[in-house]
Order: structure tokens, then C-alpha cells, then sequence
């Protein structure tokens, strides 16, 4: 299971935000009124992209992944890192999106990033909104990351609010939804660093989902119309408990890089030998160790960060991730058969899920494909082994506990649902097809 169950718990409890691509909200839509959209993704990866948003330092790369780097910096700071105590004097230039129009006005935010962040350099994500009543939220730092660990501690910042919005971790929320307030738009700004006169960070995508859906108990039931399975690879978090428990208390809570190194090997990338030389060699996967070491969010406590799981999934070679939320199983369906596996966050009691013979406020699996019957068939990292990861869940229970906002807990009060959250990580070569169906959930 999930570290991330506090934290998702105090995130989404109160909230109004279950969200999909352009799956219409059944309990509120007028009859015969179009579909309203529940979430807005909007990335910058091209070079046009780049080349609208404001850089101070910065340059734009070309080749066939462009981004943007640091040309001349814009200056120096110190950077104090919290987590160690180091003081550190950086080389930093910015890059700031142009301003965008949630279609969309939103009560959460999520953003995403992939970048190349070599030894001696550090990026840092920072969000800032127009509300509904137009006023401005400050700027909110949504992450200080690192694809390693040496330079300084990759981490969220804690008590970020203007008493209307609240950064949970990696996520904008809107403390008061029920208010009618929204977020009807936001910037991104980039800020890179490096070691005086060194190698500079290259961020190829930069983007962010927006999201405001009603709450539910249930959701409706999709129509099943794909039988297809992919050959994912299958790892057990549970065969690493007790393992490094610096990282999230060990593999008992490591479902989310579990479950992000799965993926990334379906798509034939890993770490090498060198990478993997700091694990013990008497454990087996040690991929899955290296995995849960370089997501740690240091601030949070835990592997369970979204937009740092799908940064490390980025870090490999073509690879880019990202973190939405898709409306349906049907929406699933057509992901799987481009040929696209997802991973998936929901929470659910043990009698709420056939055969998965536990409960869990917060837990991460893959979705790898359908049965005839429409059935999700999941590698579920909770399980006691690798042979066991694949299993078959009811589609009904499986659509309901991860789409769902609102729950019943065991100790009979309500606590929050995941509300369709799911990682997206795929090349940046597909198949016209996979750009097919990528689109078709938003994501470009």
C-alpha cells in the first residue's frame, strides 16, 4: 500500500473533484446539454512552446526533445537545503509559461515535469492563479527536484496557503469549494540551477492538470469494448518490506515506484548495473529499491509524490510522464489497446474489492488490460509475490473505488476517493495510434 494515504486523505477530504477527460458529471448535466469537460491538461513541449513563454537566463534547444536550458544565468542564490542543513550557492535562470485559460475552472492543479537534471544541478516548479473573484494566488512552489540525491534532498514545501487555496504536497487545492471559487487560470515558471559555471538542467516538458468535478459515492458504469492484455512485467513491493526503510519504511509502502518501474520496463528502458551497484546484491529486483530511492520526497516522507514518479520516469532515455485523471474505464480502454498501460490510484475497503483480499486508503496499481468480460486485469504490487501480482478485478467495483471522491471507512465515518488519478508514462516516439489515444484523453 501507499504511504500517501494521510496525506491524499487530508488533500480530497471536503473536495469536489472527481475528474476525467471529457466524460460528462451524469448527477449534474442537464438533459440534452452537451457534456461538460471535467479536466483541462495543457503541456509545453515543443519549441514554439517554449519560445512563447518569458525566459530570464534561459536558451531553447532544438533537436528532436527541445526544451529550455540556462544560456547566461540570470544570477546566483543560496540555497539552504532544509532536509540536510547544507548551504550551497547555485547559478539560476527562469523560464515563465504564457498565462493559461483553464477551460476548465478548477479546484485542484496537478503538475508534471520531465527533465534531464544531471549531478550538480536542480530545478524548481512554481505555480501562480487568477481566482474566480480576480484575485491572485502567490506563487506556490509545487516542487524542488533532483534526479539524484547528492546535490540536494528532492522535496515538496509544507504551509503554502493564501486562506483560499492550499498546496497538499504536489497538489493546488481550493480550501472552500462549495464557495463556487475556482481557478480560472495559471503560469508555470521554471527556475534552474547549477553549480557555479557547470552543466545546466534541460527541461523538455513542463504542463498541468486542472480539474473540478461534483462529488460522488458512485460513479456511472462505462460499457465495456476492449478485450486486450499487455505483457507487463510483474513486481511485488511486499518481496522489499523491511528493506532500506529510510525510503518510505520499505517496501510495504513502495506500491507507487513499484508500480512506475513496471511501466518503465514494459517500454524496455531500466537502470543499468551502475545504477543499481549502491543495492544490496542479496535482494531480489533491486530495481525496484533504486525506483523507490529516486522518488523520495523528503518533505512528505514517502514515494507516493505523483509528478515525482512520473519526473523519474522521464529520467530514462526517450521516456516522458505524466499525471492526469481520466473519466471511465473507457477511457482506460483506449489507452490499453494502443497498447498503453496506466497506473492508477484508489482506496477501498477489503469487502469493496474482489480477491484483492485487503483494504487500503491509498494504494497504486497498473492497469494492463481487459478480459472478455470487461474485467480489469491489474498487476497489483500489494501482492505476496511476483508471481502473484497479475490479478482480475470486477470492473464494476474496480470503476467505482477509483473514480469515486467519497467513501465509507471502516470505522463507518466518510473519507475521501482518489477520484481517477492515474500516470501516464510513454516514448516519445509512438504509433499513430498511441498519439490517437493520448489524445483522446487530453494529453498532447
Amino acid at each position: 500500500m501507499s504511504s500517501s494515504v494521510s496525506r491524499r486523505a487530508v488533500l480530497t477530504t471536503g473536495l469536489a473533484v472527481v475528474a476525467g477527460s471529457a466524460i460528462p458529471s451524469h448527477a449534474s448535466a442537464a438533459q440534452g446539454a452537451p457534456p461538460r469537460p471535467l479536466i483541462d491538461n495543457r503541456s509545453w513541449t515543443s519549441r514554439p512552446d517554449w519560445v512563447r513563454g518569458k525566459g530570464r537566463g534561459t536558451r531553447v534547444t532544438s533537436g528532436h526533445r527541445p526544451g529550455v536550458t540556462i544560456a547566461r544565468p540570470a544570477g546566483t542564490t543560496d540555497y539552504t537545503d532544509p532536509h540536510t542543513g547544507t548551504t550551497s550557492t547555485w547559478e539560476y535562470a527562469t523560464w515563465t509559461s504564457p498565462v493559461h485559460e483553464l477551460r476548465v475552472p478548477s479546484t485542484e492543479v496537478i503538475p508534471s515535469w520531465n527533465a534531464h537534471v544531471p549531478a550538480g544541478t536542480w530545478i524548481a516548479v512554481e505555480l501562480r492563479g487568477t481566482y474566480t473573484d480576480g484575485t491572485a494566488t502567490p506563487w506556490y512552489v509545487m516542487g524542488r527536484w533532483a534526479a539524484g540525491d547528492a546535490d540536494i534532498r528532492r522535496t515538496s514545501v509544507d504551509d503554502q496557503t493564501d486562506g483560499k487555496s492550499t498546496v497538499w504536497t504536489d497538489t493546488f487545492s481550493i480550501d472552500s469549494p462549495a464557495t463556487g471559487l475556482r481557478l480560472t487560470s495559471y503560469e508555470l515558471r521554471l527556475t534552474l540551477h547549477r553549480r557555479p559555471g557547470g552543466t545546466s538542467p534541460t527541461v523538455w516538458r513542463l504542463g498541468a492538470m486542472g480539474s473540478d468535478v461534483p462529488d460522488r459515492f458512485e460513479v456511472p458504469a462505462s460499457t465495456p469494448r476492449v478485450a486486450r492484455e499487455l505483457q507487463v512485467p510483474r513486481y511485488s513491493q511486499s518481496i522489499h518490506q523491511g528493506q532500506y526503510p529510510e525510503y518510505d519504511n520499505g517496501g510495504e509502502a513502495w506500491c507507487s515506484p513499484t508500480s512506475s518501474q513496471m511501466i518503465i520496463e514494459y517500454w524496455g528502458r531500466r537502470p543499468t548495473a551502475a545504477d543499481l551497484a549502491w543495492v544490496d546484491p542479496a535482494y531480489a529486483d533491486p530495481q525496484v529499491c533504486h525506483a523507490a530511492r529516486f522518488t523520495y520526497d523528503y518533505q512528505y516522507e514517502g514515494c507516493g509524490n505523483w509528478p515525482f514518479n512520473a519526473a523519474y520516469a522521464a529520467t530514462y532515455r526517450d521516456m516522458q510522464g505524466v499525471v492526469t485523471r481520466l473519466g471511465s474505464l473507457n477511457d482506460a480502454e483506449t489507452l490499453v489497446h494502443a497498447g498503453i498501460p496506466l497506473i492508477t490510484s484508489q482506496s477501498f475497503l477489503a469487502s469493496e474489492l474482489t480477491g484483492a483480499g485487503y483494504g487500503t486508503s491509498g494504494h497504486l496499481m497498473t492497469v494492463i488490460g481487459f478480459t472478455e468480460d470487461g474485467d480489469v486485469i491489474a498487476n497489483d504490487p500489494a501482492s505476496p509475490s511476483n508471481e502473484a501480482v497479475r490479478r482480475v478485478y470486477d470492473r464494476r467495483e474496480w470503476e467505482n473505488i477509483w473514480l469515486r471522491t467519497k467513501r465509507r471507512n471502516a470505522s463507518g465515518g466518510i473519507s475521501s476517493g482518489t477520484g481517477g488519478v492515474c500516470y501516464l508514462y510513454f516514448p516519445t516516439r509512438l504509433t499513430p495510434a498511441q498519439h490517437h489515444a493520448l489524445h483522446t484523453v487530453g494529453i498532447r
